[in-house]
C-alpha cells in the first residue's frame, strides 16, 4: 500500500509530465520520408542497374498489418528509375489527384482502359499498364508483374534518348520567356523548338500505347496460329473433341476482342473531344504557370523601378495579351496528340480487323459443319423413307401368307406343288410394288439421285 502512489495519481504525474514537456517549442514537421523498397526487390533487379531508395532505419521498414502500401516505380526525364513503396494518402500528395482515380488503378478495374486528364497528372489505365504520368516523372504500379516488365524495358531503353534534346529545348525556352531589354518574345516563336519532340508525357503514353497493342497483336497472332488448324480439323471431322476445341477457342477471341475494343473505344473518346487532348499537355501547362509567375514578376518590378507608371503597364498588359493569345493558341492545338493517338487508333482498328476475321472465318467453318449435319440428316431421312417401303412391301407378303395359312377350305390345298409357285409369284408381287413406290418417290423428289 505505501509503496508508491495510487493509480489516479499516477496518471495524472504523467499528464503533467507530457504537458510539461509541449511547453517547449514543437519541432518542425520532417519532409515526407523517400518512398522504400524492400529489400527483395533490391536483389532482384540489381542487375538492372536501378537506383533503389534509401531504406529507413531499422524496424520503420516494416509495413503495417492491413496497411495499403503497394509498390511503383518513378521513372524521371532522364531515365532514371526507382522502385518505391508508398500508400495512398502519399501517391495523392505528391501527384495531385483524387482518391477516386486511385481506385480506377485497382485491381476491379484491372481489365479496363482509361486515359485520365487532370491539373497536374495524367492516369493511365491501359490493361496490365498502370500508371501516374505527371510533366516530370511517371510512377508504375506493380512493376515487378510479368507483363509489365515489357514497358519498364522500354521506358528504361527510350526516355534518356528522346528526352535529352526536350530538356535543352525546354530550359533555352525558359531564358526566351524571361525579359530581354524590357521586352517579351511571344509564345509561339519561345515555344517553337517543343514541336521537334513530343513532351515528356505523351512519350510515355506513345511507349505504353506500343506495349498494349504489341501485346494484343500477338496475342491476336497466337490465336490465328492456333485457330486456323483446329477450324479445318473439324471441318474434316466433326466430333466431340473438335468441337470443344472450337468452343474454348471462340470464348477466347471473344474475350481478346473485348480487351481490343476498349482501348480503341477510350482512343476514340479522346479523339472526339479537343478539350480532353489539350487537358492532356501537361508540359505545355508547366510553362504556361512559369510564364505566369515570371509575367506577374516583372511587370511588379516594372512598376516599382520605372519613374512613370503608365508606360510599364502598358507593356505589361501588352505583354499579358500577347501571352493570353498564346496561350489560347496552344490550347487549340492538339495536333501532335492528335496524330499519335490516330496512329495507334489505326493499328487497333487492324487488330480488331484480325480478330473479326478469324470470327467470320469460325462462323463460316460452323455453317459448312451445319451443312454437313443437315447433308447427313438427310441421307438418314431418305435410308428411313427406303425401309419404310421394303417394310410396306413385306407387309404385304407376310398379309398374303397369313391369309392362307389359315385353316380355311381351299382346292388350291389340294394341287401338288402350288405352294413355290404361290410363295414365288406374291414376293415377285411385292418387289414389284417396292420399286413401283421406291420410284414415285424418286419421282416426286423425296429422295436423291
Amino acid at each position: 500500500m505505501g509503496k508508491g502512489l495510487p493509480f489516479f495519481l499516477r496518471k495524472n504525474s504523467r499528464r503533467r509530465l507530457k504537458k510539461a514537456g509541449g511547453l517547449q517549442s514543437p519541432p518542425s514537421a520532417p519532409p515526407p520520408p523517400p518512398l522504400r523498397s524492400p529489400e527483395l526487390i533490391d536483389a532482384n533487379y540489381n542487375n538492372n542497374n536501378l537506383v533503389v531508395g534509401a531504406a529507413t532505419g531499422p524496424g520503420k521498414g516494416k509495413k503495417k498489418a492491413g496497411g495499403a502500401a503497394r509498390l511503383w516505380m518513378r521513372f524521371d526525364r532522364l531515365g532514371n528509375s526507382e522502385l518505391v513503396e508508398c500508400d495512398k494518402s502519399a501517391i495523392i500528395k505528391r501527384v495531385s489527384i483524387p482518391a477516386r482515380d486511385l481506385r480506377i488503378l485497382g485491381p476491379v478495374f484491372s481489365h479496363s482502359s482509361n486515359i485520365l486528364a487532370r491539373e497536374k497528372a495524367m492516369v493511365v489505365n491501359l490493361e496490365f499498364i498502370r500508371a501516374i504520368v505527371t510533366a516530370e516523372e511517371v510512377l508504375i504500379l506493380d512493376p515487378l508483374c510479368q507483363d509489365v516488365l515489357p514497358f519498364v524495358d522500354q521506358l528504361r531503353q527510350q526516355l534518356p534518348h528522346k528526352t535529352a534534346v526536350n530538356i535543352q529545348q525546354v530550359s533555352q525556352n525558359a531564358d526566351t520567356h524571361a525579359s530581354t531589354g524590357g521586352q517579351w518574345l511571344p509564345v509561339p516563336e519561345a515555344a517553337e523548338g517543343l514541336q521537334c519532340e513530343l513532351p515528356f508525357e505523351f512519350q510515355v503514353l506513345e511507349i505504353a500505347l506500343e506495349v498494349v497493342c504489341t501485346y494484343l497483336d500477338s496475342n491476336v497472332a497466337d490465336l490465328e496460329r492456333d485457330a486456323y488448324p483446329v477450324l479445318d480439323e473439324l471441318a474434316m471431322n466433326v466430333s466431340t473433341k473438335n468441337l470443344e476445341h472450337v468452343r474454348s477457342l471462340k470464348s477466347n477471341l471473344t474475350r481478346l476482342l473485348a480487351r481490343v475494343q476498349k482501348v480503341r473505344d477510350e482512343i476514340e473518346h479522346l479523339l472526339d473531344d479537343n478539350e480532353d487532348m489539350a487537358d492532356l499537355y501537361l508540359t505545355r501547362k508547366w510553362i504556361q504557370n512559369q510564364q505566369s509567375e515570371a509575367l506577374v514578376g516583372s511587370a511588379a518590378s516594372n512598376s516599382i523601378t520605372l519613374a512613370t507608371p503608365h508606360l510599364p503597364r502598358l507593356g505589361s498588359n501588352r505583354s499579358a495579351s500577347m501571352v493570353t493569345s498564346s496561350v489560347l493558341d496552344d490550347d487549340d492545338d492538339v495536333e501532335d496528340l492528335e496524330m499519335l493517338l490516330e496512329a495507334y487508333f489505326m493499328q487497333l482498328d487492324g487488330t480488331r480487323n484480325k480478330i473479326l476475321s478469324v470470327r467470320e472465318y469460325i462462323d463460316d467453318t460452323e455453317d459448312y459443319v451445319n451443312i454437313q449435319l443437315d447433308n447427313q440428316r438427310n441421307e438418314l431421312i431418305q435410308l428411313q423413307l427406303i425401309l419404310t417401303i421394303a417394310s410396306f412391301a413385306i407387309a404385304v407378303d407376310t398379309l398374303i401368307a397369313g391369309m392362307f395359312g389359315m385353316n380355311i377350305p381351299c382346292q388350291l390345298y389340294q394341287i401338288h406343288g402350288i405352294f413355290g409357285y404361290f410363295v414365288g409369284s406374291s414376293s415377285t408381287g411385292c418387289l414389284f410394288l417396292f420399286l413401283l413406290v421406291l420410284g414415285y418417290a424418286r419421282w416426286k423428289k423425296l429422295l436423291g439421285s
